[in-house]
């Protein structure tokens, strides 16, 4: 699958692509059931927690990963640096989600032009290990 093949690569790379650090997030998929990884942009929110944000580069639906992580937000686990934890799952909302996405947008002026192209508010999700 070119899925799996994108993450081979991306871990060779040191978990980076395109400039950005990268984490791994499982899900369980809302209807299947299976266990679903997607690489992502990572953004450090201290404390050992990460941010990553529900962007679908901009496209008018969420992405499937978000999907499953509302179906099963305690079947949710994180991979950085080749260590895989159990992830505690936090949506941002208010100024909360407002602050974390200006500091994404200052590191990643590309989550800017996400957020322009879709009328729908980018979700900000904060994953921290358990």
């Amino acid at each position: 699958m070119m899925k799996n093949l994108m993450i081979r690569v991306h871990k060779r790379s040191g978990d980076r692509f395109q400039g950005m650090d990268l984490l791994y997030l499982t899900t369980v998929g809302a209807k299947s059931g299976q266990e679903r990884v997607s690489p992502l942009a990572r953004f450090d929110d201290g404390d050992g927690a990460w941010l990553v944000v529900a962007s679908n580069a901009g496209a008018r639906r969420n992405p499937s990963w978000y999907h499953n992580l509302r179906a099963h937000p305690d079947r949710v686990w994180i991979e950085v640096g080749g260590r895989r934890v159990h992830a505690r799952v936090e949506q941002l909302e208010g100024e909360r989600r407002s602050a974390a996405l200006e500091r994404i947008v200052a590191a990643q002026p590309r989550y800017g032009a996400y957020q322009r192209k879709t009328s729908r508010a980018l979700p900000v999700i904060r994953l921290s290990g358990e």
